[in-house]
């Protein structure tokens, strides 16, 4: 770890029996996808800006549910809390299922990505559709304060698109192909139809049972 700063240290009596859960990003649109799909359960679901943390881990791990054990792990450890933590990722068949655990860090973190996605259409320029397999994979972490942890993946299989299309997602949406609709996950029509079939849905969905479980204990 690089460096560790703890604004306003998360308070633990807040003066109701709602459970609070951090979810260890700070992507807005990551966020908004993971409280469409938790919603009505009966919990506080925190980003890291909105618990207060300002933290720099080093995700060193080979897979990406490595990574996301290593960041549910690191802020349950600093707030003895409940912490979510998701790694994810787009594996290109004909890229050697790049860039895989590199995806956010691909050609450089702060590299836009419709760079990224302009990179990768242009490497299958003129490759045949059936050597255009991708993949998204979520693994998310559930680390507890009692050091129990638990894992759950999910997969959406498709295609790189030929062209960037679509507005609705982020990242590298706009160039994953999905046949059955027919389009890209940015060009899907709703958030609601994303949030049913992703690689996070899915693996959200997975800890979302374990959660219920939990928190009715």
């Amino acid at each position: 770890m690089k460096s560790l700063c703890h604004r306003n240290k998360p308070r633990n009596d807040w003066g109701h029996n709602m459970k609070r859960i951090i979810f260890a990003t700070s992507n807005e649109g990551k966020m908004k996808e993971i409280r469409d799909i938790l919603k009505g359960m009966d919990i506080e679901l925190l980003s890291l800006k909105d618990a207060g943390i300002d933290i720099d881990i080093i995700e060193d791990g080979t897979t990406f549910e490595e990574n996301a054990i290593i960041k549910a792990e690191t802020v349950c450890k600093l707030t003895g809390e409940i912490v979510l933590a998701d790694d994810s990722g787009l594996e290109v068949d004909y890229l050697d299922k790049a860039p895989g655990i590199y995806s956010a860090r691909f050609l450089g973190e702060d590299t836009p990505y419709s760079e990224k996605n302009s990179y990768i259409i242009d490497k299958l320029k003129g490759i045949p559709n059936d050597k255009r397999s991708a993949r998204f994979v979520s693994v998310i972490a559930c680390s507890f304060p009692d050091g129990h942890i638990i894992t759950r993946t999910g997969i959406l299989e498709g295609f790189i698109a030929e062209r960037i299309s679509g507005s609705n997602g982020f990242g590298y949406d706009p160039i994953f192909y999905v046949p059955e609709y027919n389009c890209t996950t940015a060009d899907m029509p709703t958030s609601e139809l994303k949030n049913q079939i992703s690689h996070r849905a899915k693996a959200l969905k997975a800890i979302k049972e374990v959660l219920i479980e939990h928190l009715s204990h």
